[in-house]
Parts: C-alpha cells; structure tokens; sequence
C-alpha cells in the first residue's frame, strides 16, 4: 500500500508541482490521522492547482 501512495504522490508532483505534492501529503496527512483540517487545506489546494492547470 505505500508504495502505491509514493506513486500516486510523485504522479501529482509530476502534474502539479510542488505545491501538488504538499497538498496530496496533507490530504494523506489527514485521512491518516484523521485530522479533518489538513484534509480540507490539501483538497482545497489540489482543486485550485487542478482547476488553473486546464
């Protein structure tokens, strides 16, 4: 299972950046610890780099 999350993490730093990679670690982040606000921030960032990148 980890290695599928580094995969898909690095196939969204590829994509997005940087900051793409960050906000797929805080949406890990926070579904792993359950934590509903870095949850939140990861989705938030990952849908403004998803929607400026079209």
């Amino acid at each position: 299972m980890p290695w599928i999350t580094l995969f898909l993490e690095q196939l969204i730093q590829w994509k997005l950046g940087f900051m793409g990679g960050v906000s797929a670690s805080l949406v890990a982040a926070g579904v792993k610890l359950g934590n509903t606000k870095c949850l939140i921030a990861g989705c938030v960032i990952l849908a403004l780099l998803a929607g400026s990148s079209r």
